[in-house]
């Protein structure tokens, strides 16, 4: 499923109703108390920001920004009763967009969530990168291991659109009606443009890890393999 937010907080009451709060004024959010949980969350959902707490457990919250920031720029929102200069610098250091002090106003946070949301929308997902695949949308370039990668315009829109969709099954019929515009493409030919995309951007094609069949579905996007 795709939301809003994740919020990544091992103080269970105060995670569950904070994202009560966001849910009853249009932010859909999700909650997990781990490291853990924020992995397997990944692998069948998205989210658009997360608040992330410092202190996880036996987790830290800044060792799983360092992870995170190795797949995705969506941003990172710091939420900690932690008040040291150190920590804030930290933060955002190592790739958070804010920190916010613990208690916090559900209101002014959830104001501000909905203003990094809305900027958001608007200026990211300009480029994907993840050390060996790097895709920049605005120019439509692809590089492999930061060497230049030909694709058709139907081939780079085709996988741009299923980048954009990262961890989600997309079924044959919204490719061929979102990229094709034509409810009635055959399989034949979305199974060479795939084929052609995977020849071009995997380290092994034979053994896809970024472009992943699901048989009798369609195809999903697993990044950062």
């Amino acid at each position: 499923m795709k939301y809003d937010c994740l919020i990544i907080d091992d103080e269970k009451l105060l995670a569950d109703s904070t994202a009560e709060y966001f849910n009853l004024f249009g932010v859909s959010t999700a909650v997990v108390y781990t490291a853990e949980e924020c992995r397997n969350f990944f692998l069948d959902n998205t989210a658009e920001l997360l608040l992330l707490d410092i202190n996880l457990g036996n987790s830290s919250g800044f060792e799983l920004c360092r992870e995170l920031r190795e797949k995705t720029q969506i941003p990172i929102l710091f939420i900690s009763a932690r008040s040291s200069d150190d920590d804030k610098i930290i933060a955002l250091n190592i790739g958070g967009d804010d920190y916010i002090q613990k208690p916090y106003s559900l209101g002014v946070l959830t104001a501000k969530v909905k203003a990094v949301l809305k900027r958001y929308g608007q200026s990211v997902n300009t480029k994907y990168s993840d050390g060996w695949l790097t895709v920049d949308f605005n120019a439509k370039q692809v590089f492999t291991d930061d060497v230049p990668v030909k694709l058709t315009s139907l081939e780079f829109k085709l996988l741009t659109y299923l980048i954009k969709n990262e961890n989600r099954v997309v079924s044959k019929g919204e490719l061929f009606e979102k990229i094709w515009d034509d409810k009635f493409t055959g399989d034949g030919t979305l199974n060479v443009h795939i084929r052609k995309i995977r020849e071009a951007v995997e380290r092994d094609p034979s053994k896809p890890q970024y472009i992943i069949t699901a048989w009798g579905d369609g195809y999903k996007f697993s990044g950062g393999k």
